[in-house]
């Protein structure tokens, strides 16, 4: 299980990294932002794309720079992938990470997560605000 988790996540992010070698446009999967284009500001998930790629590219600084939630969550699965090789080559079990998993509550991961969420299009809103009053 923990061999599949880490070559999930690495092939996910290696995934990424070869498209955009091939020059393939990831972003030409979703559509333009409708919030943006009515409001004029940047939605909580703006630039998630964009960090996700530069992070598959190893651009880690430029991701974020650009999303700082898209990064730091891209930084986490990227942990889980390297603590999930460690489980599965060479048997290495991480007790903390058992209790962690069982001793807190789904409500609580989600508040971290809307929290993680909150920041990131807390720094972009205040880059576009402060592009805005500059330009």
């Amino acid at each position: 299980m923990a061999l599949a988790v880490s070559l999930s996540i690495f092939g996910f992010f290696a995934g990424l990294w070869v498209l955009q070698l091939v020059g393939f446009d990831v972003g030409s999967l979703f559509h333009p932002c409708g919030f943006k284009q009515r409001t004029g500001w940047p939605c909580p998930a703006c630039g998630m794309t964009t960090a996700v790629l530069a992070f598959a590219r190893g651009r880690l600084l430029a991701a974020f720079y650009i999303q700082p939630a898209a990064a730091f969550l891209c930084s986490l699965l990227a942990m889980v992938a390297f603590f999930a090789l460690l489980t599965a080559g060479l048997g290495v079990y991480f007790r903390a990470f058992d209790r962690l998993l069982h001793e807190t509550k789904v409500i609580h991961w989600i508040a971290v997560l809307l929290v993680i969420l909150a920041a990131g299009w807390a720094v972009t809103l205040a880059r576009a605000f402060a592009a805005q009053n500059a330009g």
